[in-house]
């Protein structure tokens, strides 16, 4: 195939400065985005009277045939072809003849990479929304067969105060709230389209550029050409809510691994979602979950060659900016290949309540409120919990708990203290008192689930 450009030079291109420059390899994916924009493209022309409107329907018509041939693998991408914008512009100039060379008129390959480009993040950001509702659809349903599964809240990794794993879950759920919320602004963003931009001046041709806005949904055209043609903040962007989200699918993800280990022994993976190991019979590997918090670090990698390729750019185009396609597609296909093992892997695991409330037995996490029993009692707090941190100390030292600590124990610390203290402090009061909105007591926690299924509603 021979170069497009090609008029200006009085020899061919080494061969290692081809395969050097070759994009086809990897934007071959944006075959479908680029027969769009081509379509109305060719359209505009036409309607304007830039070429003949006859040949424009021509020209979309054979792109239309173009894209089948490639969706059914009739037909192949060329190798040697610069990128995908050239191969079909070629295929479709060799069956066309001229009006096929006429397709670029008023455009530069500038503008259409932008386009592309936007065109198919946007589809994309269409498919991860897909697919992080899922994984809320999943954790809903999951929260709310536990809202009465009690369990122990940890910081510092130290068991803290009781909650329950239905309130646990639904903590994941608001952070993929806000990464629902991440991607409809990237996309909400990056939808103006670049197309007639030109290589970075515009164009001398009298173009209509809403028309191709809206031929192809987009909410308004780029309101400077140089700008419409150097501008990859969206891509960035979208790598940076991808890199939020993985965050958060990393954290979940080093839960379950420790969950499922014996020493927690708070859930069990499905076999289909568990790996063995090769020398030892006995063990059952969290590999998913493993492999997406390394991935994680894979995702923040795309992001800093995003932003190391575009900080010292002066404007317009550069070459550079062809490093975009390859960083961003690998951030894409990671966080949908995460996502859709992730949530078949959470949907089938085994929660052991048995073994959540008995760790959360243990520990003190109901020595908050002891000290809240004694400040309701009239005692300030700070003197309630020095008190409490004794009657801990003394439990520890007797190798016992609040709940069978002796009541004359107690008292002995204080005078405030009676018999309904086993109920304040015990794990079913401790939980159920906190229903203040975004607590841990089953009606709190369906709140919060109503909450999440109507946003979710709301946003379809």
């Amino acid at each position: 195939m021979g170069k497009m450009w090609a008029g200006r030079f009085s020899k061919e291109a080494d061969s290692r400065v081809n395969d050097f420059n070759s994009s086809i390899s990897f934007d071959c994916r944006m075959f479908k985005q680029d027969i769009q924009g081509s379509i109305a493209h060719a359209t505009m022309l036409g309607e304007c009277g830039i070429i003949d409107k006859e040949e424009s329907l021509n020209i979309a018509n054979e792109l239309g045939n173009i894209f089948q041939e490639i969706h059914s693998g009739e037909l192949a991408f060329d190798p040697d072809a610069e990128d995908i914008h050239m191969f079909i512009e070629a295929e479709l100039t060799q069956r066309l003849g001229d009006a096929g060379k006429r397709l670029h008129t008023a455009r530069s390959r500038n503008d259409q990479v932008a386009l592309d480009i936007r065109l198919y993040l946007r589809d994309e950001i269409a498919n991860i929304d897909k697919l992080v509702r899922e994984l809320e659809d999943t954790i809903v349903k999951l929260a709310e067969e536990h809202t009465e599964t009690v369990m122990s809240g940890y910081t510092h990794l130290q068991r803290a105060q009781p909650i329950t794993f239905a309130h646990h879950l639904m903590a994941y759920a608001m952070m993929l709230l806000r990464d629902i919320d991440r991607l409809d602004d990237c996309r909400r963003r990056m939808n103006y389209c670049p197309l007639g931009s030109g290589a970075l001046a515009s164009t001398t041709y009298p173009i209509d550029r809403q028309m191709v806005s809206d031929l192809l949904k987009f909410d308004g055209v780029t309101m400077n050409s140089l700008d419409g043609v150097s501008d990859r903040d969206f891509c960035i962007e979208l790598a940076s809510a991808l890199s939020i989200l993985m965050m958060h699918l990393s954290r979940f993800s080093e839960e379950i691994i420790l969950w499922c280990s014996w020493e927690f022994k708070f859930i069990e993976l499905d076999d289909a979602f568990a790996t063995g190991s090769s020398i030892m019979p006995q063990k059952k590997n969290p590999d998913i979950t493993e492999l997406i918090r390394g991935k994680t670090g894979r995702v923040y990698g795309d992001l800093q060659t995003l932003l190391t390729m575009m900080k010292g750019l002066s404007l317009a185009y550069n070459k550079d900016m062809q490093e975009d396609k390859e960083a961003i597609f690998d951030a894409i296909d990671t966080v949908k290949l995460c996502l859709t093992t992730f949530i078949p892997m959470l949907s089938t695991m085994r929660v052991n309540k048995e073994n959540m409330r008995n760790a959360a037995a243990k520990g003190f996490i109901n020595a908050t409120d002891c000290a809240d029993y004694l400040v309701k009692k009239g005692m300030p707090f700070r003197d309630a919990y020095k008190i409490t941190g004794q009657l801990v100390a003394l439990c520890i030292e007797k190798n016992t708990t609040l709940e069978n600590l002796p009541i004359y124990e107690y008292q002995q610390l204080s005078g405030y203290f009676d018999n309904d203290i086993y109920k304040a402090i015990s794990l079913d009061t401790c939980v159920m008192q906190r229903k203040v909105v975004g607590g841990p007591a089953p009606e709190a926690v369906k709140q919060q689930i109503e909450y999440v299924k109507g946003k979710l509603k709301v946003e379809e």
